[in-house]
């Protein structure tokens, strides 16, 4: 029953996850909380995502606090707190901070999976500190549908 599904989180409070994520990435709604409708998480983005594409999920984005750069196709963008970004599937794009402190963002993916896509790469090691290793991330991420260009 939906009523079932209701859900109310305090600020700062994140849903459980299989695996602990860092402070930056709170889970609002996991995909299993909307029956694999979307996901939504809050998200802190201190460092670049690299260039990417979702083949399936569509991702948007809500600019809270800050500025992110957006590289979509072969396009530059700035959104500013209150914008929006809607991120089609099957187009690269990447995202990076565009200000000091780093942007705050809510995060949306349709179909919902985005946290079990961090929650391999955080298992694996390939999103911990450090550089980022595409082919670490890309072994985490493809049985999601997202390539890391």
């Amino acid at each position: 029953m939906s009523r079932e599904r209701f859900l109310l989180l305090g600020a700062g409070e994140s849903r459980p996850t299989r695996v602990p994520l860092p402070p930056a990435f709170q889970v609002k709604a996991a995909t299993e909380d909307t029956e694999g409708r979307l996901s939504v998480l809050e998200v802190v983005v201190a460092r670049p995502i690299p260039r990417h594409v979702h083949h399936r999920a569509d991702e948007c984005v809500y600019v809270l606090e800050g500025e992110l750069t957006v590289e979509f196709d072969d396009e530059v963008h700035t959104a500013s707190a209150g914008q929006f970004v809607l991120l089609p599937h099957g187009v690269p794009h990447a995202l990076r901070p565009g200000s000091t402190p780093p942007p705050r963002v809510l995060q949306l993916s349709s179909p919902g999976g985005w946290e079990r896509v961090l929650e391999d790469m955080f298992a694996s090691g390939a999103g911990a500190g450090g550089p980022l290793d595409a082919a670490a991330l890309n072994a985490a991420a493809e049985p999601h549908g997202i390539t890391y260009l």
